[in-house]
């Protein structure tokens, strides 16, 4: 038999390699990335509300304990919750509320109305009236700025 008289084929080439179907490990990768991006985003909101919130128990103990005037005390005190609000929430969210629209936002962190009707109204506008003479009952103003501090820790994110 002569060679071309044979029964070959032609060599036939494979198929190129296409983009899909994506190995395992792309798809893996594909599932892993997001999920680790939003885990982080959600551990770094956790840690620095946290933070915020003992570094402002800190500093409210500080003030407790000082011996300033009644009238700075409520300035310093209106000065921590609004940065504390800042911290745990978006800037856009409470940086520019004042007056009642501040004070409703405080007790949207509460069961009760506190800062709106009671006695956290002496923080309305304590920043525009710092040397008046305030009579405010700073025990029950305390315990309300701790019970505020310990909604922001356990509450909303």
């Amino acid at each position: 038999m002569s060679p071309t008289e044979l029964p070959l084929r032609d060599i036939h080439l494979p198929p190129e390699i296409g983009f899909f179907p994506v190995a395992l490990g792309w798809w893996i990768l594909l599932l892993i990335v997001p999920i680790l991006a939003g885990f982080s985003f959600w551990l770094y909101r956790r840690l620095t509300r946290k933070t915020a919130v003992k570094t402002a128990k800190k500093l409210l103990l500080a003030l407790k304990t000082s011996d300033k005037a009644t009238a700075e005390k409520l300035a310093e005190l209106a000065i921590l919750l609004r940065r504390v609000a800042i911290s745990v929430s978006s800037r856009s969210e409470c940086a520019s509320l004042t007056g009642k629209v501040w004070l409703a936002y405080l007790d949207n962190s509460l069961k009760d109305k506190s800062f709106s009707e009671g006695v956290g109204q002496c923080l309305a506008d304590v920043n525009y009236h710092k040397n008046a003479a305030v009579e405010v009952d700073m025990t029950a103003l305390w315990a309300l700025v701790e019970r505020w501090l310990q909604a922001q820790k356990s509450g909303r994110s």
